[in-house]
């Protein structure tokens, strides 16, 4: 018997987290990863993608995005367009489509919303398609684990579609937690859970602020920038990429011990390599609340992810942290502290 003639009825939900990077963004991307090796640190925080799937009793199939107020609807026969509207929402039902379904497709409604605003800098994109992809593996009873939900969402958003990106957002939506994974040659992906100390991670966490810069940025650019780089064996593009690496390792190692002020000074020497891997990671906006938070005592900060806009991280002293969010909202940012999670993306059936 087909898959798609076993198919029940189904209305499932799902989240997958999002997440700061710590140290080693960029390495992640081709070819430097197929060439040198990447390794990124990064931590996944209280902050999800979710996703909500049920059946359509009209017939048709809606994609819906809540969060920017999107919908398209797809007639039972009309084709598939991936080249604008939804597209995370349709690459992930085709593929589950002419993957699983035997080509049959099922009417449903496919709705989601994510806890950042789009082009974050926090993984948002690539939370989304992870936790759509969770979603069908529990409604279809999938054999698919947390590398395998990473793997296909990487496939998904980087191949399939050619959205711009590297590796570790999948991954980190996927596993949770506080990770260094380690992007090898033939996409070979090791992903190592960090043990830090209660104690450690609590002083972590307590001195952390991410402040959204009020400007979300295309990433495409200066991704691409970065890539034409390594392209071209731009000789200072691939040593700021090995600082970027060795700082994940670094990093990885003050946090294990808890030395928070270690850890801070990494962040700064990352943020200086990473500005000089493409131009226009360092907006006037970025720059003016990134210069406001180091004179209202914080220790270090970067950019989360490609840079441009979205978010910023901080650490500072957390007797300080309540000043500094005040500081950086008074300054017209969208300061908050932030907690760590270690779940990964999850599923669960509705019940009625």
């Amino acid at each position: 018997m087909s898959r798609a003639r076993a198919l029940r009825p189904f209305d499932v939900r799902s989240r997958a987290p999002l997440r700061l990077g710590l140290a080693g963004g960029g390495t992640d991307l081709s070819p430097y990863c197929d060439q040198f090796g990447g390794a990124v640190l990064n931590a996944t925080i209280d902050r999800f993608a979710f996703a909500h799937i049920m059946h359509n009793p009209d017939g048709s199939t809606i994609f819906r995005a809540r969060d920017i107020g999107a919908d398209e609807r797809l007639e039972p026969d009309a084709p598939i367009h991936l080249d604008h509207g939804l597209v995370l929402h349709k690459a992930v039902y085709e593929h589950i489509v002419e993957t699983y379904l035997d080509g049959h497709r099922p009417a449903l409604t496919v709705s989601t919303t994510i806890d950042a605003p789009a082009g974050s800098g926090l993984g948002s994109s690539s939370a989304l398609v992870v936790a759509l992809i969770e979603a069908f593996r529990v409604a279809l009873e999938l054999p698919l684990g947390p590398g395998d939900v990473a793997r296909l969402a990487f496939e998904l958003e980087r191949r399939k579609l050619g959205l711009a990106g590297g590796r570790q957002d999948q991954y980190a939506a996927a596993f949770g937690g506080v990770n260094f994974i380690e992007f090898l040659a033939d996409d070979r992906v090791m992903v190592s859970p960090l043990r830090v100390p209660r104690a450690f991670l609590n002083e972590f966490e307590s001195s952390l602020v991410i402040c959204f810069t009020g400007q979300s940025r295309r990433s495409e650019g200066i991704i691409q920038e970065q890539i034409d780089g390594l392209r071209a064996l731009n000789a200072e593009t691939i040593e700021n990429m090995h600082q970027l690496k060795a700082d994940a390792a670094v990093m990885r190692e003050a946090l294990l011990k808890g030395d928070m002020r270690d850890l801070s000074a990494i962040l700064m020497r990352s943020w200086e390599a990473k500005k000089r891997t493409a131009k226009g990671i360092a907006t006037d906006a970025v720059n003016r609340l990134f210069d406001l938070a180091m004179a209202e005592g914080a220790w270090g900060g970067k950019v989360s992810g490609a840079g441009g806009g979205g978010f910023l991280m901080f650490c500072t002293d957390p007797e300080n942290r309540y000043h500094l969010i005040s500081a950086l909202n008074a300054a017209g940012g969208r300061a908050s502290s932030v907690k760590i999670t270690f779940e990964g993306a999850e599923a669960w059936s509705v019940p009625r």
